[in-house]
């Protein structure tokens, strides 16, 4: 692992955003602690955990729209409020990464910009499908200790690749790297040894995958798909 915990520095008023989404607020109040490799942030759209994560990225170092810590999608564009405030405490690790800003080494995949991310970082999106693009940057550039945070990777992938994706982040985490992940995925989420985190009102709050939301509703969605139908077509 490279970060044990991540917290904001100084004090800010809760009732502007970012400051005032629930998981923002228990980001200011306790920090977050790491406790396994790969952790998951699950919640509903809106919840806040894109904002978590990509703030989690640029405090890092990684740049916001995606990309590695060796390559810049927008050098001028400056860090978000709370990507600026982030500040970490190093897992045993991950010391020399944290103290050597070109020690870093990590990237920040989010579905949206992840093909121009990935064509600079020598790879040929194009001549692949967009699933195909995210498992090629797996085969190829996630195979070294960093950091790697990612926004909802499984929306380009089919189920078997979701597995395959599920097979590179458990290797990432056996290799000395670490994931944070916010997805929305009950494949995904199910990664044996893996910290699920539960994002919403609530603010912050660790869970078993059996206690998800999102595991039970699919669960009752594939047993009885009629009985979620019938509040929504006419």
């Amino acid at each position: 692992m490279i970060i044990e915990r991540a917290y904001v520095h100084g004090a800010s008023s809760q009732e502007e955003w970012p400051w005032s989404v629930p998981c923002v607020r228990a980001l200011l109040a306790d920090g977050v602690r790491f406790t396994a490799p790969v952790t998951f942030f699950v919640g509903e759209n809106g919840s806040g955990k894109s904002t978590l994560v990509e703030a989690l990225a640029e405090g890092f170092g990684l740049d916001s729209w995606g990309g590695s810590h060796n390559w810049r999608y927008a050098p001028d564009r400056p860090k978000s409020v709370l990507g600026e405030r982030i500040r970490f405490d190093a897992a045993p690790h991950g010391r020399r990464m944290l103290r050597s800003w070109s020690a870093r080494k990590g990237f920040f995949l989010r579905a949206e910009t992840a093909l121009n991310a990935l064509s600079r970082e020598g790879f040929e999106p194009d001549s692949l499908s967009h699933g195909e693009g995210f498992l090629a940057a797996f085969r190829g550039q996630f195979i070294q200790p960093g950091l790697y945070v990612m926004d909802e990777p499984e929306a380009a992938l089919s189920f078997a690749s979701c597995l395959e994706l599920l097979g590179h982040l458990d290797q990432l985490g056996k290799k000395g790297g670490q994931v944070i992940c916010a997805t929305h995925s009950p494949l995904l989420t199910a990664l044996p040894g893996a910290d699920i985190i539960e994002i919403g009102e609530h603010g912050l709050r660790r869970a078993a995958w059996d206690d998800l939301a999102l595991v039970d509703h699919w669960r009752r969605y594939l047993t009885d798909p009629q009985s979620y139908l019938r509040h929504v077509l006419d």
